[in-house]
């Protein structure tokens, strides 16, 4: 018998399931458990399926190697309980999620670490309408394979599901991506160097970009399994601006291994981040007029320069907690169109329901087309405050008021630097090991003295 996996009852984190793979909960036996119970869950929240005939779940991956046992673990998990899987193989995150809606199926999953290096791995879940999960469905999901309730439920014979290979997703989502950049207006002339992580996005970005009539320098478009993000992409964004250089190109596009992120180096070399994206695109959509309430979402990370910038032209910016997925929840509840993080999830909500690197970079192409500027000159739209954030790898995450002396610094930290208008802001990371510190002051050696005294306290008890 399948038994769950031992530990805390908690499968879910910040963003889907995620963890090293093969060590519980990325093992192939709680992938099993979690496609039967997510398929109990899905096929029970709507009585017929959206298509026709038996409820489908999309199912697609980024090219880490350990995708291809969770994929086919979860598959037979959700084929045990009578509903179809629809496979789409390699895809960017936002394109699986296109594709759930675009195929009319009840869920979709996709099997990705994101950022994270080859040998982690994770699993995330769309809703129909190509939404994260509502946390209540997380937490049904996460009582069923702890409870049992499903393990009788076997459909026989006939009822047992069946699984299809979907050849065209690929296709789907380029043609996607291409309808979001204006008809008629074209790429030609501009060189530009991708890097795509060696992840879901080597074949799709330079697609569209190539369509569109740019010429196209392809960087990370080699996937083995092993190597996902490994020097390139989004984490190292430091290559991006060499190639840049080395090729004379206009512009430089990197995603993680996902592609749900964009991380842009300048034709000078220098890299832009999801903060600078925001503050060109929003002051534009501000300046036409077509930013819903003059209001955009950002994370409490973003930029205090950001929201001057902002609020400068007569808009607005709302914070949220870190990840992309409270950024979308706040943009469905007020009804905003633009929203992202500084680490580079960018939603234009007009075209997709989650993070997208390749559609945010099409949306700032369309900017230095119309504006015949280059990105150096975009960017100078706004100023941003100097800003310091350190990462300190942990082994376990005790609550900071619980550390000697740590938020007695934070407090101190906060004092000195608010003469400056600047923040403290201290939090672990939701996927990853980690404590992050973020400072934002005037004076850099200032930053610099809280950093160290607040992270090496934190390194000193609870450094791994």
């Amino acid at each position: 018998m399948t038994r769950p996996p031992a530990g805390p009852r908690r499968i879910f984190g910040t963003d889907g399931v995620r963890g090293v793979a093969n060590i519980e909960p990325v093992t192939a036996e709680t992938a099993l458990e979690l496609g039967r119970a997510a398929a109990h869950v899905f096929k029970t929240l709507e009585s017929h399926a959206r298509g026709k005939g038996r409820h489908r779940i999309v199912i697609g991956k980024d090219t880490r190697l350990s995708g291809y046992m969770l994929e086919n673990a979860i598959s037979s998990g959700i084929l045990s309980m009578g509903l179809d899987v629809l496979f789409i193989g390699p895809l960017p995150t936002p394109g699986v999620a296109y594709v759930t809606r675009s195929l009319r199926a009840d869920a979709g999953i996709v099997i990705t670490a994101s950022h994270n290096p080859y040998h982690d791995n994770g699993i995330k879940f769309f809703q129909a309408d190509g939404y994260k999960l509502a946390d209540l469905i997380e937490q049904e999901i996460e009582d069923l394979v702890f409870s049992g309730r499903i393990r009788n439920i076997r459909p026989t014979a006939g009822e047992i599901g069946k699984a299809i290979r979907i050849d065209d997703a690929l296709g789907r989502y380029i043609e996607y991506a291409k309808a979001s950049f204006p008809k008629g207006m074209t790429l030609d002339g501009l060189r530009i160097v991708v890097d795509a992580a060696n992840g879901a996005a080597y074949k799709s970005t330079p697609c569209v970009l190539r369509e569109l009539g740019a010429e196209v320098i392809l960087h990370g478009g080699t996937p083995d399994g092993t190597n996902i993000n490994e020097g390139c992409g989004a984490m190292h964004p430091e290559h991006l601006g060499r190639l840049v250089l080395e090729h004379r190109a206009q512009l430089g596009i990197a995603h993680d291994g996902d592609a749900d992120r964009l991380i842009l180096s300048d034709e000078n070399g220098s890299i832009l981040d999801g903060d600078d994206v925001l503050a060109i695109t929003g002051l534009d959509l501000i300046r036409q007029g077509h930013l819903k309430d003059r209001t955009l979402v950002a994370t409490v990370m973003s930029n205090v320069g950001l929201e001057a910038a902002i609020e400068e032209a007569g808009g607005r910016v709302v914070r949220t907690n870190v990840g992309d997925k409270h950024v979308i929840e706040e943009m469905i509840k007020g009804g905003y169109d633009l929203g992202g993080e500084q680490s580079g999830h960018l939603i234009f909500r007009e075209y997709a329901t989650t993070g997208d690197g390749l559609v945010a970079a099409l949306q700032l192409l369309r900017i230095m087309k119309s504006r015949n500027a280059l990105l150096s000159q975009l960017v100078h739209c706004w100023t941003r405050f100097p800003q310091k954030l350190a990462n300190v790898q942990v082994r376990s995450r005790v609550a900071f008021e619980e550390l000697d002396g740590v938020m007695e610094l934070v407090a101190q930290a906060e004092q000195a630097v608010a003469a400056q208008g600047g923040r403290v802001f201290l939090r672990y990371s939701g996927t990853e090991p980690k404590a992050r510190l973020l400072i934002e002051a005037r004076d850099e050696e200032l930053m610099e003295y809280w950093s160290t005294e607040i992270c090496g306290s934190i390194q000193r008890q609870i450094g791994a």
